[in-house]
């Protein structure tokens, strides 16, 4: 089986703050929306926690909010890599954790601002990709919010999050968008792309992943792979292939655990799931371990 060419696609998609178009989520929507529209008579909880799957929505959503509190103009502070300093004040954008001294500067800020008797509003994008001390910081800020102050915090796995930041927090977890949502967000920002049926189903209900998985060629390698282990004739190096393409993109591994969900052979998914968490901790050659997740499957069938 010949490998092919790996796709070169960029897409212009809008940065969260400045993207209109929500898709989905009109349920979190209103459940806030009822909270601010009422407390006058019942406060407001100031420390609202959007999770579920990355590329749903979630900052779209967040952000949404925000402007709604705020208006253009007003006290806005935003936590992300893309503000991220290192302990010198300069910028780091490129990091993979979001440094305590990112969070100090935001609260120095905060505290020296004017609030003009309005609401400031705190945006951490996310809460994922704060440091322990970062975390430990926004949890001493949480422990007694200012007044007049709303958090808003991004979290794409609960898990990863503090249990006494989580505790102070009003949970909203944000499902994974429809089959139809996803359609409508190909046909809105990527009109010139042709996303079957299969990739959508293969998103798991993430635009992002969609965006990923044609960026990379992750959904041709999905379908290659389901056809080679569909074929009797298929060997090793047919096997050895497709696990060098997988491998050489990371974010293509869960695409093994697709396939294993495919074809319904869920006693695999622990060994699978474990292997690639091995990958990852351990640096093992990634398509050996690939390969042989492929070979399990290949043998159930």
């Amino acid at each position: 089986m010949a490998p092919k060419k790996k796709k070169s696609l960029e897409y212009d998609f809008p940065h969260p703050m400045d993207n209109d178009t929500l898709v989905g989520h009109g349920d979190t929507l209103r459940t806030f929306m009822d909270a601010w529209n009422n407390r006058d008579t019942h406060p407001i909880h100031p420390v609202w926690m959007l999770t579920g799957p990355r590329g749903i929505g979630k900052a779209t959503l967040a952000y949404k909010i925000a402007k709604m509190v705020y208006g253009n103009v007003g006290d806005f502070f935003i936590v992300d890599l893309a503000r991220n300093i290192d302990k010198d004040g300069k910028s780091k954008p490129d990091g993979k954790v979001i440094s305590v001294y990112t969070v100090r500067a935001m609260i120095d800020k905060m505290q020296m601002s004017s609030m003009s008797g309005g609401w400031r509003v705190i945006l951490i994008d996310s809460v994922d990709e704060l440091n322990t001390a970062a975390s430990n910081a926004i949890l001493k800020l949480l422990e007694e919010p200012p007044a007049q102050t709303l958090f808003l915090l991004v979290v794409h796995q609960l898990s990863n999050v503090l249990p006494t930041v989580r505790s102070r927090a009003r949970v909203e977890k944000m499902r994974p968008l429809t089959i139809s949502q996803l359609r409508e967000l190909c046909v809105k920002f990527m009109p010139d792309e042709d996303v079957n049926t299969a990739t959508l189903k293969l998103a798991n209900g993430s635009f992002g992943k969609i965006a990923n998985l044609k960026t990379s060629g992750g959904d041709e390698i999905y379908n290659d792979l389901i056809d080679m282990l569909k074929n009797p004739r298929s060997n090793a190096g047919d096997m050895m292939i497709i696990a060098k393409k997988i491998a050489g993109a990371p974010e293509l591994y869960p695409i093994v655990l697709d396939v294993i969900a495919h074809f319904g052979l869920a006693d695999l998914y622990p060994v699978a799931t474990h292997a690639i968490a091995d990958v990852n901790r351990i640096y093992l050659e990634p398509e050996i371990a690939i390969f042989k997740i492929i070979s399990e499957i290949k043998k159930c069938l």
